[in-house]
C-alpha cells in the first residue's frame, strides 16, 4: 500500500558495518522487494556531509563499509568518520585520528 500511496518510500538504518550493497543484498536475499536507492544508512548520511563539508577523512569503518566511499577523497584527512570497526580500534590508529 505505501508503495501506491503519493510518498517516498525509505528504508533507514543506522548500521555501519556493512555497505549498502550488501545491506540490499541481504535483504533482497531474505525477500524484501527494495531498491538500492530506497536505503538510507548512517554510512549515506557520513558521506552526504563529507561531500558537503569537501573534507577528507580518515574511515575509521569496517572494511565491508569502504564501497560506500567510493569516490571520497582520503588523502590528507582533515576530517574522521567513526563506525563499528574495532580492529581500527588500536593505538597507531587512534594517534593517526587524533592527529
Amino acid at each position: 500500500r505505501l508503495r501506491s500511496a503519493p510518498l517516498t518510500v525509505r528504508f533507514v538504518t543506522n548500521t555501519t558495518k556493512e555497505s549498502k550493497r550488501d545491506l540490499l543484498e541481504r535483504l533482497t536475499g531474505l525477500g524484501f522487494d527494495i531498491a538500492e536507492n530506497e536505503i538510507f544508512t548512517s554510512l549515506t548520511a557520513a558521506r552526504n556531509l563529507l561531500e558537503q563539508q569537501q573534507v577528507r577523512p580518515l574511515l575509521l569503518v569496517d572494511d565491508k563499509a569502504l564501497p560506500d566511499f567510493t569516490g571520497i577523497g582520503t588523502d590528507d584527512p582533515n576530517a574522521v568518520v567513526v563506525g563499528l570497526a574495532p580492529e581500527h580500534f588500536h593505538y597507531e590508529m587512534m594517534n593517526r585520528a587524533f592527529r
